[in-house]
């Protein structure tokens, strides 16, 4: 049956005359597309729009984009797409439901599945029950969504930040628009793609298969809107690659999984770490010349690797997919100059094609030194030249998507401060700068630095002293003796919003802070104050179960006879008595397999003293400390001792004042010595913190002991209830890994919230604070019997 669209005229007749033209410069398509059901639903769809009064750009959106969605998932779909529509109607404006006309097809593509595309309408229609404000910017940021995520992945992005932000309409509309961190790290969270967390022990073994050696590696992810930043790169020596790769699938061939892609970044990246001896001077070069030599550079290892290990050719060459008839920009030939010297069969005639190849071909036997790349980079970059292209170097980059940036090669000038600060950079990224003996040693007029410095100066090797300085001269350098650790990189945290019943991801920062040492003289003296109690100790502690094999006497059933026993119940016979019939005994092994980790409360009420006396909470913390250290270590568990205050959601610091590797020696007793308290209490990430040194040890049984003079608070939080409920929820989670968290509190109100918090059998008021020493040593032995 064949549709004329004169045979609606009666139903179209209250179309405007542009709405009209629309229509019939787009029936033609239509036909092609419908079935002549379809066709009727079609215009009875463009009837229903119509009647709706909400413009004629509406109408011709339907008109328009109608026809696209049936040839994506079938016609069958038009109706309840038309449906959907006129159901929005009551509940938004005519410019949302123009927009989720304007993005249906878009959503189609990227289900490809008509069931899947009805339940994307019925998601929108809840959504915009719960979210009303988000609709409209997350429909403009559809493409970039479905980009990352699946459907089931976009339902619970969204269903997270309308409960999130139920009230908060001006957060609603930045979450829904991807401008909020929150909605950036919920993506994060539910994106597709092939992981690196996921597969990153496979690559691991197989560099290691290749090279006989570890690399290290990690995450780095890029501006999400964009997919900006996701180029690999190698810098401290570490492979820094992107969290997540989609599938590779050039048009035209078989695509290639994310699994294969990060093989090929992984083992180019590390060819870069094993191939490169010296760094390349960036002096007197322009952009154009770094990028040519970087092509000849990358080709310089990779061929280097393939010659150990020819089957990465076949890895690396099915990621080239240019053409010769690619040639509109001075990317497209630095692809092809890359594809030409790693393929030998790709054919490509141009003289300067064949001039790289004819370059690199003569120096193969050169190819262990790094000044080949730079020769054979500034002759190319001299011949492009004739070529007349412009060159961006943020555009013209390779398309291969294993290569890195290779910085890793570059030696650029050192960082002039004075011309960075003129150029208006308010913060200058502290730099480290290797420097000779000499330069070191003539340096004189120099403080100490801080984490405010410049430039941190470092010995390019150890310098040992040269006349006796002390005991332990002879064994240390000056680095060891006088330098400061390395902080460690931050770690992020969720944290529990009980207003909204969520999560909210990667919402805390902690970071480890470098301890200070203190007098040792202070630990001496409470080792000396605290000798009777340290005396009546030692009874208490022999009584608990040393490991090895105990008997177990006086059982019916057992292992072996007890002679003793048997004895004495055959005596009982000849005297006519009822014998024990308790005879039998085993023998059972006693391990005691506990990791103990002490986490202390560092605030600034810890400063306070105590009542009627001259000494301050975090006096007593430390007595406490010291007491329960030389405890534990006589009974032979591991234990560490750990300390945290915060200052906001962005600052957890955190201090490892011993860890379970450690003596307890002279160095964590001076830890000990020179802490402090300062700042506020946000319990929950540090306890999850806590939780992760806990994971790492191989014990049975792993203990968390919490000591605080207060509740859980912090400066950015003004709902009291918000932190106590972050922190049970971290007490469960590290629970479940099994860590057994107590909580000893110095607070005489915190039966108010501790019990919730920890429960009602894992938490002490200490009532007299001034016997907390005397208590945390009996409470270690109680919980650990």
């Amino acid at each position: 049956m064949l549709i004329k669209l004169e045979d609606y005229a009666e139903l179209l007749e209250d179309l405007s005359e542009h709405s009209r033209a629309a229509l019939n410069a787009g029936w033609h398509d239509a036909t092609k597309i419908f079935s002549p059901r379809g066709l009727d639903n079609y215009l009875k769809g463009v009837s229903a729009i119509r009647g709706l009064g909400r413009g004629d750009s509406l109408v011709e959106t339907w008109i328009e984009k109608a026809p696209m969605v049936a040839k994506e998932v079938g016609e069958d779909v038009v109706g309840e797409l038309a449906t959907s529509s006129l159901v929005l109607a009551s509940k938004t404006s005519g410019a949302v439901i123009e927009l989720l006309l304007a993005t249906a097809p878009t959503a189609a593509n990227r289900l490809g599945d008509a069931q899947l595309f009805l339940n994307y309408l019925q998601f929108v229609n809840t959504l915009i029950a719960q979210a009303p404000r988000g609709v409209r910017p997350m429909l403009d940021k559809l493409e970039v969504l479905f980009q990352h995520l699946t459907l089931g992945g976009l339902r619970r992005w969204a269903l997270w930040g309308a409960h999130a932000h139920r009230t908060n309409y001006e957060e609603q509309i930045r979450y829904f628009g991807l401008e909020s961190k929150e909605s950036l790290a919920m993506l994060q969270k539910e994106r597709k793609g092939t992981l690196l967390i996921d597969v990153q022990r496979r690559i691991n073994m197989y560099l290691r298969a290749l090279w006989a050696r570890d690399f290290f590696m990690r995450p780095t992810s890029g501006d999400f809107e964009s997919r900006e930043g996701y180029k690999p790169y190698i810098e401290d020596y570490l492979l820094h690659l992107p969290d997540a790769f989609d599938d590779f699938a050039p048009e035209g061939r078989e695509p290639v999984s994310g699994l294969e892609l990060y093989r090929a970044t992984a083992a180019h990246c590390a060819a870069h770490v094993v191939e490169t001896r010296e760094p390349i001077s960036a002096e007197a070069l322009n952009p154009l010349q770094m990028a040519v030599i970087s092509v000849i550079e990358d080709a310089r290892v990779e061929t280097l690797a393939i010659r150990r290990f020819p089957g990465l050719k076949q890895l690396w060459a099915q990621f080239h997919v240019v053409t010769p008839a690619q040639q509109a920009r001075v990317g497209d030939w630095l692809d092809r100059l890359a594809r030409a010297l790693l393929d030998d069969g790709y054919r490509d005639d141009d003289p300067w094609i064949a001039e790289g190849r004819a370059l690199f071909a003569a120096a193969r036997d050169k190819l262990d030194s790094h000044t080949i790349a730079w020769e054979i980079g500034v002759q190319l970059a001299h011949s492009i030249g004739a070529k007349k292209l412009a060159f961006n170097p943020r555009t013209d980059v390779l398309a291969a998507p294993y290569r890195d940036d290779n910085r890793y090669f570059w030696a650029f000038e050192e960082f002039d401060f004075d011309k960075a600060a003129g150029a208006g950079y308010e913060s200058i990224k502290q730099v480290r700068k290797y420097v000779s003996v000499v330069e070191m040693a003539n340096e004189i007029d120099v403080e100490t630095a801080g984490d405010d410095a410049q430039e941190i100066w470092v010995l390019g090797t150890e310098l040992f002293p040269y006349e006796d300085i002390g005991p332990e001269s002879n064994t240390q350098s000056f680095n060891a003796l006088e330098g400061k650790e390395p902080m460690s990189d931050p770690f992020h945290y969720s944290e529990w919003d009980y207003q909204i019943q969520l999560e909210r991801p990667a919402w805390a920062t902690v970071l480890e802070k470098r301890t200070r040492a203190g007098d040792l003289a202070v630990i001496d003296d409470i080792t000396a104050r605290y000798k009777r109690e340290i005396h009546r100790m030692k009874f208490l502690l022999d009584a608990m179960q040393p490991q090895g094999v105990q008997r177990i006497r006086k059982l019916e059933d057992g292992d072996e006879i007890d002679i003793n026993a048997a004895i004495a119940s055959f005596t009982d016979i000849r005297l006519g008595n009822q014998p024990d019939p308790r005879i039998m005994m085993r023998s059972v092994r006693k391990t005691r397999d506990f990791s103990i980790l002490v986490l202390l409360d560092l605030s600034e009420s810890t400063n306070e003293l105590v009542q009627d006396q001259a000494y301050s909470v975090l006096d007593l913390t430390r007595q406490a400390c010291v007491l329960l250290a030389d405890a534990i270590s006589k009974v032979g568990d591991p234990f560490a001792i750990h300390g945290f205050c915060s200052d906001g959601r962005h600052d957890v610091e955190y201090y490892r004042f011993k860890d379970f590797d450690q003596h307890w020696d002279e160095t964590p007793k001076a830890k000990l010595a020179g802490m402090t308290g300062q700042l506020s209490t946000r319990m929950g990430a540090a306890i999850r913190h806590a939780g992760h040194h806990l994971k790492l040890q191989h014990s049975a049984k792993k203990l968390l002991i919490v000591i605080t003079d207060g509740e859980p608070a912090d400066i950015d939080v003004r709902d009291p209830q918000y932190l106590r409920y972050d922190t049970k929820k971290a007490v469960e989670e590290v629970a479940r890994h099994g860590v057994v968290t107590y909580c000893m509190s110095l607070d005489p109100r915190a039966d108010n919230y501790v019990s919730r918090i920890f429960g009602q059998k894992n938490y002490m008021v200490v009532d007299h604070v001034a016997r907390l020493p005397e208590k945390l040593p009996l409470l270690y032995a109680g919980l650990t019997r």
